[in-house]
């Protein structure tokens, strides 16, 4: 079983940059439905992927998916992807959910196929590097399920968040009806699903669904800003051991705890090689602050 679990626990190669910080399929505008950019300055390591579909109101159609999956293929690639930043550029919206309009113009079968990939989508985003969903507005159905795949979540105080779709006839097929549960606990996953309510940024930060809420500001960007800010108390810390020890919570939690021990016990062992972990100890003898480079 050990030997199985370090090959499931294995860092990557060593990462290749990105290709390129744009996607070949476009939407209906022949403009990209995503944008990815890498921070500079102080937020160097800082990647966004930024949901630009504004006539849908960021809806997860099959073009934006698509877009999506290429670009995470990429990232995951990128040496330089310390964390991952999911936004949008459509003010009030983070995103509406699933693109109800073109699902009702698929067969049965290619309703089928296309939930697969969304929940491909959302298996995706568990990214080696930490995510942050920044929610500025609305994020119901697959919107919330996309927050739930990455590790944090930020909210303006007046975002709306649910799994609405028992209001729309549906069941949550990307993800929800096991991330909420594994994020709130069974009994108040399960009411929130069979009753499809609709929480606030506030109330969500209540319950423990969002780490930050953020009151609003006039420009509508402001739980991206406060994720930023959360973004770059990630940076200064040794990215293998960050990437390691996310590995170790991820897979600790769906175990037992005592594979859950020995699953940390490997991620451990990754790290003691390291010079991040030599940098460390040196800097703490030397009272300086390390420089981690990540390897």
């Amino acid at each position: 079983m050990l030997r199985a679990l370090t090959s499931a626990l294995r860092l990557p190669r060593p990462w290749r940059p990105l290709r390129t910080r744009s996607c070949a399929s476009h939407g209906a505008t022949g403009d990209p439905e995503i944008q990815v950019r890498a921070l500079t300055g102080r937020d160097q390591g800082i990647t966004e992927i930024l949901m630009n579909r504004p006539s849908a109101r960021n809806a997860l159609g099959n073009i934006l998916v698509s877009e999506l999956l290429e670009a995470l293929a990429q990232l995951r690639e990128d040496q330089q992807v310390r964390v991952l930043l999911f936004r949008s550029g459509v003010k009030g919206v983070f995103c509406a959910g699933a693109d109800l309009k073109e699902r009702e113009q698929m067969s049965e079968a290619e309703v089928g196929i296309f939930v697969q990939r969304l929940r491909g989508l959302m298996n995706e985003i568990a990214f080696p590097a930490p995510t942050i969903a920044a929610m500025d507005g609305f994020a119901l159905g697959g919107g919330l399920e996309l927050a739930l795949a990455c590790d944090l979540r930020v909210a303006a105080s007046s975002a709306v968040m649910g799994l609405i779709e028992t209001t729309r006839g549906l069941l949550p097929g990307a993800g929800g009806t096991q991330r909420l549960p594994r994020c709130l606990g069974v009994a108040l996953a399960k009411e929130l699903i069979f009753t499809g309510r609709r929480l606030s940024g506030a109330q969500a930060q209540a319950l423990g669904l969002v780490n930050h809420a953020v009151s609003q500001n006039e420009e509508g960007n402001a739980a991206y800003h406060r994720a930023r800010e959360l973004a770059q108390e990630i940076l200064p810390q040794a990215p293998i051991a960050v990437r390691l020890g996310k590995a170790a919570i991820d897979r600790g939690m769906e175990v037992d705890i005592s594979s859950g021990m020995a699953i940390e016990g490997i991620c451990y062992a990754q790290n003691i090689p390291t010079q991040d972990r030599l940098e460390g100890m040196a800097a703490f003898r030397e009272k300086r602050p390390p420089r981690f480079v990540g390897k």
